[in-house]
């Protein structure tokens, strides 16, 4: 059974002094990964902050969770991956997605494609930027993209290149994932382009089974090396949780049954979110858990409990 790993998404910026502050705190705290996003509305440029918190802290590890692949070239993202590796020691994630939030595609102007379009780029985009982090001299010819003899420098500390990290909701995007990442998102269908009531069905205990299926079945006999991630959208430590699943799921497109089992909300006491969590590894498999800033304390008695274990 895979130890637990706990992420935290950092998404707003003061100063230098206070994002420093963060990230030791978040390393204080147990967490394992800080993590950036990737939206245009919303905070800093990831690489850039996360070569900050790399900087600042000591063991904690720095991730993005995740870029979308639209907006950078492979060969220029391979690049930034390797050299934030390098200069973090070896304490870099390279999460990447085939982007989701319309209102990024629409304020920039860059072009959304239909869904298939855009996973199919992202296919070519993994493997371009594998073959540059694992050192080799790439050549590439695709419907998206074309590399002529490019080759993959600076050399990652890692041999092969940063942990992989490929996160989506769709069938497409989870099986590529499997077979060529070493950490599967496993989220909710970001098909509307918004995160609303049309989230629900997907984020379901059972739907996220029914993915996870799908990861299994594509990875094969690698599916043992694969680590899965939920994103937890949702977190609060309460003695009523079902009061505030039921207000809460309404908003979530579900019922307050629905609300407490998913994989992407995290509401009780310690007690029973550790609970939670063990029952959700023991029959998903899922151990890497990613929350946002502003639970960051709330969740902290849960990291304590499980982290590493």
């Amino acid at each position: 059974m895979r130890g637990f790993r706990f992420g935290v998404q950092a998404r707003t910026l003061a100063d230098a002094r206070g994002w420093r502050e963060v990230a030791r705190r978040a390393e204080d705290l147990g967490y394992d990964v800080f993590c950036m996003p990737d939206h245009f509305d919303q905070g800093p440029s990831p690489m850039v902050a996360l070569a900050f918190a790399a900087e600042a802290t000591t063991t904690l590890r720095v991730g993005t969770m995740v870029l979308a692949n639209d907006f950078r070239h492979p060969a220029a993202l391979a690049k930034e991956a390797a050299t934030l590796d390098v200069l973090s020691g070896g304490r870099f994630e390279l999460g990447i997605g085939a982007g989701w939030q319309s209102s990024d595609y629409h304020s920039t102007g860059i072009s959304l494609d239909q869904p298939g379009v855009r996973v199919e780029r992202l296919g070519e985009a993994v493997a371009i930027i594998k073959g540059l982090l694992a050192g080799e001299t790439v050549t590439f010819s695709g419907q998206h993209y074309s590399i002529d003899s490019l080759e993959g420098l600076p050399e990652p500390v890692r041999p092969g290149g940063p942990p992989l990290f490929v996160a989506g909701g769709s069938q497409r995007v989870l099986r590529l994932a499997a077979q060529t990442a070493d950490i599967v998102g496993v989220n909710p269908s970001m098909a509307a382009g918004v995160i609303d009531n049309r989230v629900g069905p997907s984020s379901t205990a059972d739907a996220t089974a029914a993915k996870i299926d799908w990861i299994r079945e594509s990875a094969g006999e690698r599916f043992g090396d694969v680590e899965l991630h939920s994103r937890v959208h949702v977190a609060t430590i309460t003695d009523d949780s079902r009061s505030f699943a039921e207000a809460l799921a309404p908003a979530l497109g579900l019922d307050t049954d629905e609300a407490l089992a998913s994989p992407h909300s995290l509401i009780g006491t310690v007690e029973e979110v550790v609970d939670k969590l063990v029952q959700q590894r023991d029959e998903l498999g899922i151990s890497y858990i990613g929350l946002s800033m502003d639970s960051m304390e709330e969740m902290a008695p849960v990291v304590a409990r499980l982290a590493g274990t």
